[in-house]
């Protein structure tokens, strides 16, 4: 059995911290963090959830809010209850309709390289009334 990654970590719904995380395992958010992420695995950030600094991660999902800077080197995938403030990086991104995505995004290709660059505000489905805008 791969020890890496094996167990997840978790932040509970009514635990606040702050500080830095480093792992090379999973990590799940539905309590506060005022800090940062860096991990080999997979961030994941629930309804309630909210972080407040820089994550560095493999793939991430997030259901409730992030401020900050995310760097993200596969997945980024948005749910509708999202709400994301900052400085994005992704290879690839995934946004359900209601997200709220307020930031500036690079998307990178495959190898890590810039294939483009945008950067954009938008608020993606039901919160707005305008369909999302590049500038």
């Amino acid at each position: 059995m791969n020890e890496i990654g094996a167990q997840p970590n978790r932040i509970s719904k009514h635990t606040k911290i702050k500080g830095d995380i480093i792992s090379e395992a999973d990590f799940r958010i539905d309590g506060k963090l005022d800090g940062n992420v860096k991990t080999t695995g997979k961030v994941v950030i629930g309804k309630d959830g909210y972080i407040h600094g820089k994550v560095e991660c493999v793939n991430a999902d997030i259901e409730g809010s992030f401020n900050g800077e995310l760097l993200v080197s596969d997945l980024l995938s948005l749910k509708s209850s999202a709400v994301i403030e900052g400085t994005v990086s992704v290879s690839k991104l995934a946004v359900e309709p209601g997200a709220t995505f307020n930031a500036s995004c690079t998307m990178k290709g495959k190898g890590g390289a810039a294939s483009s660059s945008s950067s954009f505000k938008s608020t993606v489905g039901s919160t707005a009334n305008e369909p999302a805008k590049a500038s």
